[in-house]
């Protein structure tokens, strides 16, 4: 339990709380006030992936929310994980169609000669699986393995061909009708005149079809359509020969799998509306779900991968932790965020403080502790009772950063192991710290470094940073860093120096020292630099005022 919390302490708690998990997971309760269907199975979260591309944060984000308002659900209904009282199910949906082939591709000429036929069925460009599909899920796989996601996977291609869909495929075709008076409205008149909720696939050419079909027998599943030939072909649409269309297929995928939770992206706004209505005509019922916003770049405009202004998983791993991309998710999924590379260091530190904070905050505050939720996700935990809550680094994320670009071209993981081994005096720094250090050489060597600029001090700051120097030339080679902090914040308080704040004083700082505009508490970063080092920053500042 959570610090000692009961069961019912914790249940209480959860439906108490106003953080967006547990709002979300109220809302499931209210669909099943007993905290389980009337059949007593577990109640269904799913993701969706569209495997016609490699997975990426858009589907780490989606993955590992519906993970937080599962967990929530959970904790509201006094159930541990393992218990098995929900389950999550990443659906990949690879009987569709490819209708462009992707330009990050190899064998480029081949997929071209497979368009329109499924995922499933197209030689893999990578040569290694049976299919593109198959590639595309083993690397989804393995993406949601990489993060210890509790998930199952169910692949479209499987169920249709397998006939795991026949039967709601029949009730899709029992409901055409009331499927298109639902959907022809919605569509231009052009489109209108083609479309069916069903498209066959070409026994000539393996095509996935948008043409008009005649059902001829709902109960037996056979369609009549004309194929690209012009030849009228009547066949079965089950078995893998047919695949929905998307608002249909959605629809069909809550009510045959009896999903109860799935989010998505404001994009799909529509699409949640009218495969909602679709499902009530199939007999199920729309899932609960959150409707969330979606990444912005730098610019505050959308991330788009034909732009490719996005950011990957990969580029974040690089310059930050999974635990920091997990924070920075957490907060806020109907607001818009920015995701750029600039908003990693303050996620990092940002993570560590919330986690530091965890195990002593009063049970109603850690439920709206992101921490919490990152270290619950997976781990089969209540959060403050994980491993690592109440955790903290030595160093902040930020400081390392600085001390890296102090170092510039020289920053290397050995030498800045070498001034934190030194400033932790024989404390191991551990595996945390030791990733961090790695990102931080990274992100001052591709980010930081080509745009530093260390102005010179005007004279008021020349007078100051010479009261530092004499201040730090008296100072025992290990002070602490509080005592550092302190002689730094004094200069900058004597009103010898002429700062009408402290803030101008720690800028005149940063921009002679560091070259930046932002930077850390000084003291740390003296302590961590070293006194002589630090007063050599100085000195080069002096000598540009010269």
């Amino acid at each position: 339990m959570t610090n000692s919390a009961t069961i019912n302490e914790l249940m209480e708690a959860a439906r108490a709380s106003k953080a967006w998990p547990f709002q979300e997971a109220q809302r499931l309760l209210k669909r099943y006030p007993n905290g389980q269907k009337p059949d007593g199975s577990p109640i269904l979260f799913e993701t969706g992936y569209g495997p016609s591309g490699l997975p990426h944060i858009g589907t780490f984000q989606e993955v590992l929310r519906t993970t937080f308002v599962r967990r929530a659900f959970e904790a509201l209904i006094g159930a541990r994980p393992e218990d098995g009282k929900t389950r999550l199910v990443a659906f990949s949906d690879d009987m569709d169609g490819l209708r462009k082939v992707p330009t990050n591709l190899p064998n480029q000429d081949m997929l071209a000669e497979h368009l329109n036929k499924p995922l499933s069925r197209i030689p893999d460009p990578f040569e290694k699986y049976e299919s593109f599909a198959h590639h595309n899920n083993a690397m989804l796989r393995d993406f949601l393995d990489r993060f210890g996601f509790d998930y199952e996977f169910v692949a479209a291609s499987d169920r249709y061909n397998a006939g795991g869909f026949d039967d709601a495929l029949k009730n899709v075709l029992a409901n055409n009708q009331a499927i298109l008076d639902i959907m022809l409205p919605t569509l231009r008149a052009e489109r209108a005149a083609t479309y069916s909720p069903l498209m066959p696939i070409s026994p000539n050419t393996g095509h996935v079809l948008q043409v008009p079909v005649e059902v001829i027998d709902a109960n037996a599943g056979t369609i009549r359509f004309t194929d690209e030939d012009g030849r009228v072909v009547e066949q079965s649409a089950l078995g893998g020969m047919a695949k929905l269309q998307w608002k249909v297929d959605f629809a069909m995928r809550w009510v045959a799998l009896g999903v109860d939770y799935e989010m998505y992206g404001k994009d799909l706004t529509d699409t949640g509306v009218q495969s909602g209505k679709i499902a009530k005509v199939l007999g199920g019922r729309k899932p609960e779900g959150l409707i969330y916003e979606l990444f912005l770049d730098a610019n505050g405009e959308k991330i788009s991968k034909s732009k490719g202004n996005g950011l990957t998983i990969e580029e974040w791993l690089t310059y930050g932790s999974e635990e920091s991309l997990g924070f920075y998710i957490f907060p806020n999924p109907k607001s818009a965020k920015q995701l750029h590379v600039g908003v990693i260091p303050r996620a990092v530190d940002d993570y560590w403080q919330f986690r530091e904070r965890l195990t002593d905050q009063p049970l109603d505050k850690q439920l709206g502790n992101p921490a919490w939720h990152l270290l619950r996700a997976n781990g089969g935990y209540e959060g403050a009772d994980a491993p690592g809550a109440g955790e903290s680094l030595p160093v902040t994320y930020g400081l390392l950063l600085n001390l890296a670009s102090v170092l510039g071209g020289e920053a290397t993981e050995e030498s800045l192991g070498d001034y934190l081994d030194t400033y932790l005096d024989g404390v191991e720094r551990g595996p945390e710290l030791d990733t961090l250090i790695a990102s931080a050489v990274a992100y001052t060597r591709d980010y930081i470094v080509p745009t530093l600029n260390k102005r010179a001090p005007t004279e008021v700051e020349a007078g100051a940073l010479r009261a530092l120097d004499a201040a730090l030339a008296g100072a025992a080679s290990d002070a602490a860093a509080e005592e550092l902090q302190t002689m730094v914040y004094e200069i900058g308080k004597n009103e010898m120096h002429g700062f009408e704040n402290l803030r101008d004083w720690f800028r005149a700082l940063y921009e002679t020292l560091l070259g930046s505009e932002q930077g850390p508490r000084m003291g740390s970063f003296i302590a961590l630099y070293g006194i002589e080092n630090s007063r050599k920053l100085i000195a080069e500042a002096l000598e540009r005022s010269a």
